[in-house]
């Protein structure tokens, strides 16, 4: 609007001056009289009634723009806007530096058991999040900065701006099981290779969400029933798991790896794995190409394509055995 209306100015004042009038006089007119400097006329108006009129007009629309202007400038300060953009560009730049992330679609409670598994695993993840307060809840929860999209989950633009693209996984864990339903068939579409898990809490939604493209779908309901009867029937097994998951110094964890082709521990046995041979991981089965699987496996397996080695380490054994099989570390430092 500035711009415009000193390009009005300044064309009206040559045309007033003309054939006198250079295009620096016109601009300087229009300079001066916009910011009621208070000068001489360089354009002689004192004969032109249409002139000066022109320029009652120009100081009205100058000065409304001008003051329109200032008060949002002061406003985008003020109401820290500019700290709002700074940390839009900068959550940006971070999140198209990831790869073979995470993406968790909602921060509410199951979201906050997701997000807080990621970050005490050290993995990537981007979350998904209508409520920026809620963002700020979790992140004084996990104490951790949260990578976060504002936004509808089911809206591919904003899948897109997660990095949907470059992501290895997205966890649907919207309340709403029409929200999952919808943000899994979004995802699917917009990258089918990707794993998907949803959250599903109707029993009779479960077919659905696997039809659209879900991967693997969790009822909360039927989780819990299953950790009701376990506590009761096997309490000593749960408190493992329960001590284990939630130690806060070695951060034990059942991970798995796979067997890629290329990768230099094909052929070779699985006791001559420096990890394993160092016990700091301890290895629980092997599941073969053929979906068979190999509890206990002996030291002497020989490691093929296809397979995937199932174990309990820290996150720091996880990326040492990601190196040693030849995968992208995720969640470096």
């Amino acid at each position: 609007m500035i711009g415009s209306i000193f390009a009005i100015g300044t064309v009206g004042y040559h045309r007033l001056g003309a054939p006198t009038t250079t295009w620096l006089d016109a601009l300087y007119m229009t300079v001066i009289t916009l910011t009621t400097v208070g000068f001489g006329e360089i354009v002689d108006l004192s004969s032109q009634p249409h002139g000066r009129l022109f320029t009652i007009l120009l100081l009205l629309a100058g000065v409304g723009t001008f003051v329109y202007f200032i008060s949002n400038l002061t406003a985008f300060f003020v109401e820290g806007r500019w700290g709002e953009l700074l940390w839009s560009r900068r959550m940006k730049r971070r999140i198209d530096a990831m790869n073979d992330h995470t993406i968790v679609c909602g921060g509410g409670h199951t979201g906050e058991a997701v997000l807080g598994e990621l970050v005490e695993t050290g993995r990537h993840f981007v979350l998904v999040e209508r409520s920026q307060e809620r963002v700020a809840e979790l992140e004084r929860a996990l104490d951790a900065e949260i990578p976060v999209v504002y936004g509808d989950a089911t809206d591919d633009d904003v899948l897109r701006a997660a990095g949907i693209e470059r992501a290895a996984g997205l966890c649907a864990t919207v309340s709403s099981d029409k929200d999952n339903l919808l943000v899994t068939i979004s995802a699917r579409m917009l990258r089918p290779q990707l794993r998907i898990v949803a959250r599903c809490v109707e029993k009779r939604s479960i077919a659905k969400m696997r039809n659209a493209g879900a991967d693997a779908v969790v009822s909360p309901n039927l989780i819990g029933g299953l950790r009701l009867v376990s506590e009761l029937i096997r309490p000593t097994a749960v408190s493992f798991l329960d001590i284990m998951l939630r130690d806060r110094e070695q951060k034990l964890r059942v991970e798995e790896v796979p067997v890629l082709s290329g990768s230099p521990i094909v052929g070779q046995p699985l006791g001559s794995l420096a990890l394993v041979q160092a016990r700091e991981v301890m290895v629980v089965a092997i599941h073969g190409e053929d979906g068979r699987w190999a509890y206990n496996p002996a030291p002497e397996h020989t490691l093929a394509i296809g397979e995937a080695i199932v174990y309990v380490g820290s996150p720091e054994a996880r990326r040492a055995m990601e190196r040693a099989a030849g995968i992208g570390v995720q969640g470096g430092d």
